[in-house]
């Protein structure tokens, strides 16, 4: 019984990982620029068809894979802010949501259209899919990497925030942005950097999920964009630490309802999940770590 319950922790641990490293993207790019970027799921469709065209030319060697689709999702996201949305950085947010809405439809039939719509097997580092014994406990390997995986990216983060020029920046910027143009940091320095660190981040992502789905197809960012947008909301959209706690709590949560349902109740553990979001908003409108903003009086 102790040994189940430990493995379901590394378990819970893992999911909400990924959600984290996901949340943590949209995070940083919303925090800078108010920005939900809804096409943040195709990165990770990116890096899928990154996998499968390198495995398809004889790339072999598994740290090539990963370095390789980290680096296809990484410059994507600099290019997606450089050709879709440095035009509307002034516009309003119905604005941005919209495009990154179309650029994530844009990009889903590309894919269709010149690639294929079923399912890809892609090559992941075999290790992953082994097992590891610790203390007598035997833990899969892709669980145990994914945790760890997590918090050097966001102790790596962290460093980079508080211990870096263009780190300051980005900070002072999410603060306020026009304060900080005045005082002579380029706005498309910031902005870009924001872009690459969310594309790093869902590279990594995206490594760990294909090593758990074992396929990429071009529609299969939109669930996970969609939970990560769900962990940031609960965190409190903007909140980088509360990306983080968004996602750990939506991961630990969803591996819980697995545990306790039973079989026939198992479809329902999405609408359990998201009626729990919905409570949880109802008590803290803007997030478990986000700042209260008055909109005005709105009694009846």
């Amino acid at each position: 019984m102790t040994e189940y319950i430990l493995q379901q922790m590394v378990n819970a641990l893992a999911v909400g990982s990924e959600y984290a490293l996901l949340a943590l993207g949209l995070a940083i790019v919303y925090s800078i620029v108010n920005l939900v970027n809804f096409a943040h799921g195709e990165l990770i469709t990116v890096s899928g068809y990154a996998l499968f065209f390198s495995a398809a030319v004889w790339v072999q060697n598994p740290w090539l894979l990963i370095a390789l689709a980290v680096l296809c999702s990484t410059l994507a996201a600099a290019a997606l802010e450089r050709v879709a949305f440095r035009s509307i950085r002034n516009a309003s947010l119905n604005t941005g949501m919209l495009t990154a809405f179309g650029v994530s439809i844009i990009i889903q039939n590309v894919f269709v259209i010149f690639v294929a719509t079923r399912p890809r097997a892609v090559q992941t580092p075999a290790f992953l899919a082994e097992i590891v014994t610790i203390g007598g406990l035997r833990f899969p390997v892709l669980q145990v990497v994914e945790t760890l995986t997590t918090a050097v990216a966001i102790l790596a983060l962290v460093v980079l925030l508080r211990s870096t020029t263009i780190g300051l920046a980005m900070r002072a910027a999410a603060r306020d942005f026009t304060t900080v143009r005045l005082m002579g940091v380029r706005a498309n320095r910031v902005i870009q950097v924001a872009f690459l660190i969310s594309g790093l981040l869902a590279g990594i992502a995206a490594v760990f999920i294909f090593s758990r789905r074992g396929a990429v197809d071009p529609f299969m960012g939109f669930v996970p964009v969609l939970k990560a947008f769900v962990a940031c909301v609960i965190g409190g959209l903007g909140s980088l630490p509360g990306a983080v706690l968004g996602g750990l709590l939506l991961g630990m949560f969803e591996v819980f309802l697995q545990v306790v349902l039973p079989a026939d109740a198992a479809a329902y553990r999405d609408a359990i999940a998201f009626s729990v979001v919905g409570l949880v908003l109802v008590l803290y409108p803007q997030g478990l770590l986000g700042k209260r903003v008055e909109l005005g009086d709105k009694e009846a």
